[in-house]
């Protein structure tokens, strides 16, 4: 079996037809994701965040499709990505220029306590991802063009806009007073970076980018150092939230940045031989030598977070409570992003090549898709450690990437 019949077949046999079957709503538009790690359905809600997300990957289908690199109906993908995009323009999108984070079954907004439905900057933000797929299958001349590109240009400048200001919100867990999270900027630029893909994309969208590049290189990537929280003031070098970082979190940036750079050859975040070494440390740091695969968070110094806690936020506990897990999305990340690495150090061959041992003994789940949250000794662990959903984007979205790299 050669490496792309490899990934492309775990894609098309197991992963795709477990969400066709049980996730795809093919009626309405949209997905479901309210299962647990048994794959039981106990939430009909839609969360915006995993909605973005399906429509973008049914669009990245249909494309690999019509390249013929995979074996999937493109018009069947396609219609997904439309009727999702569409779905989110009536029923998630704001006239403010944020989102819904979630909405029930039949659309209608869910509230919290104090009334608030547009709570997360990343709900906004995935949004502008379905839609940059979106806008790319629809037909030319297709009338919705301009409101879906609208759309997508205001969410995209309001949520950049509370990002830079600090006003942004981002629950499950927001960022603690004091510090800015490397998510923030790290998602300004790979959502930017799509929606450039569109022919007639927005001007903004490329300065946009370039300013979440910026603040990456100035804040949380310096001297070798990461920061997956990175102090604004002096005698907070100290706490947890700056000593921890996501090895899987980096990764997944650092082949954001290599996409970017080969869409735009002007773009540049790092030189290459810096953003080789960070893969290095990432896939040292995160390598659970005792018992095999990628820890959730670890120390800067290796070994588990420790620091003292400054916030009493839920990420500090979040973090305390379960460094030691495996999941999906980091899995998902760290197989992509070091194969990818891989022909350029042969320290992270050999990372490439235990994590893709590891990961597919472990996460793959016969006759579904994979058994998503582990935990340390890689045992099935039926508990929620972000959102209480089953997520369909890290895993495919690797596995379509692994298919074309291998291609």
């Amino acid at each position: 079996m050669t490496q792309q019949h490899r990934w492309a077949s775990h894609l098309v046999e197991d992963v795709l037809p477990w969400w066709e079957a049980h996730g795809a709503d093919d009626a309405r538009g949209g997905v479901r994701t309210g299962f647990d790690n048994d794959g039981v359905l106990v939430s009909s809600d839609r969360f915006t965040w995993s909605q973005g997300r399906w429509a973008w990957l049914a669009g990245e289908l249909a494309d690999e499709a019509d390249a013929g690199r995979l074996p999937v109906d493109a018009a069947t993908w396609r219609r997904r990505c439309l009727d999702t995009s569409a779905r989110m323009i009536a029923e998630a999108v704001r006239p403010d220029g944020r989102t819904h984070f979630r909405v029930t079954e039949a659309g209608e907004p869910v509230t919290d306590a104090a009334g608030e439905s547009a709570t997360s900057v990343f709900a906004d933000l995935f949004v502008v991802l379905g839609l940059s797929a979106g806008l790319r299958q629809l037909p030319a001349g297709d009338p919705r063009r301009g409101a879906w590109l609208e759309a997508a240009t205001r969410i995209l400048m309001t949520a950049r806009d509370a990002l830079v200001a600090r006003t942004a919100v981002s629950e499950p867990y927001p960022v603690p007073e004091g510090f800015t999270d490397l998510a923030g900027p790290m998602t300004l630029l790979h959502v930017s970076a799509e929606l450039l893909r569109i022919p007639e994309h927005p001007p903004m969208a490329r300065e946009v980018r370039d300013g979440a590049g910026a603040q990456v290189e100035r804040l949380h990537l310096v001297d070798g150092l990461w920061r997956e929280f990175a102090p604004l003031r002096d005698g907070l070098d100290d706490t947890l939230l700056a000593r921890h970082i996501t090895p899987g979190h980096l990764l997944e940036l650092l082949w954001m940045i290599e996409h970017a750079g080969e869409q735009d050859p002007g773009f540049g975040v790092l030189t290459a031989q810096a953003r080789l070494a960070y893969a290095e440390r990432a896939a040292s740091l995160g390598w659970d030598a005792d018992l095999g695969g990628v820890l959730r968070y670890v120390d800067r110094d290796g070994g588990a977070p420790h620091g003292r806690t400054v916030a009493g936020s839920p990420y500090e506990a979040l973090v305390r409570d379960t460094w030691d897990t495996k999941l999906w999305w980091v899995h998902a990340e760290a197989l992509y992003a070091l194969t990818r690495y891989a022909p350029h150090s042969p320290a992270l061959a050999d990372a490439a090549a235990r994590v893709q041992e590891w990961t597919m003994r472990v996460f793959p789940e016969p006759g579904g898709e994979w058994l998503q949250i582990r935990d340390r000794a890689g045992d099935p662990l039926n508990r929620v450690v972000a959102l209480p959903v089953k997520d369909p984007f890290h895993i495919a979205r690797a596995l379509i990437f692994m298919n074309r790299l291998t291609a």
